[in-house]
């Protein structure tokens, strides 16, 4: 399990931020995936997805608002609760704890939430997300990476610090497609070292 600290750290941080990061503007090329991830599911007539790490719940919205029955998790209660005024339905719960409602999915989003997962946890989240994803469920993971490392950012703006776990590409890919069939990868570059890393997997 990640380390108690670290994730007590993280529920103050987004706890901290929730309400700027609500209305920080979403970068273009994000808004593209999103797009891209929701025509996929609309042609496979996907109805039910989870979104893990939340965070402020304008993704929820935006699938919500395409016809999708949505259900919002995040390890902050402020996130959550901005989930929530946004008529979502949302849960306080960390990405190891995902065995609620005994429900499953069509389909999970997870965007910038699990390069939090130290990678000795890793692996038992995605058991986790298998577990609850239907047959032929698609699972939507976007993330940081490009190098093989495990960090407190200490310069990071956000007090205090956040965890990071990073990937190299073909380490990641190796890690997901233990459980996973790899059907899109798009590795993209941002500002920094670091470039963004956005799959689609199928269960």
């Amino acid at each position: 399990m990640m380390d108690y600290e670290l994730k007590a750290n993280l529920t103050k941080t987004y706890d901290r931020y929730a309400k700027e990061r609500d209305q920080s503007p979403l970068q273009a090329w994000k808004l593209e995936e999103r797009e891209y991830f929701l025509k996929m599911l609309q042609k496979e007539a996907k109805k039910t997805i989870l979104e893990i790490g939340a965070g402020p719940g304008r993704d929820g919205k935006f699938f919500q608002d395409n016809g999708l029955r949505v259900i919002c998790t995040d390890i902050s209660p402020e996130m959550v609760k901005l989930c929530r005024e946004k008529e979502l339905r949302a849960y306080v719960m960390d990405f190891y704890k995902l065995k609620f409602l005994n429900e499953s999915y069509d389909a999970i989003w997870a965007l910038n939430c699990l390069l939090h997962a130290s990678k000795t946890c890793l692996k038992t989240v995605l058991q986790k997300i298998y577990a609850i994803l239907k047959k032929d469920g698609l699972f939507y993971l976007g993330v940081y990476g490009g190098e093989d490392s495990e960090v407190v950012w200490d310069d990071d703006y956000y007090e205090p610090p956040r965890f990071f776990s990073f990937y190299t590409d073909d380490h990641l890919k190796e890690v997901v497609t233990e459980y996973f069939d790899l059907i899109y990868f798009k590795s993209m570059p941002v500002e920094g070292k670091l470039h963004f890393q956005s799959l689609i997997l199928r269960k």
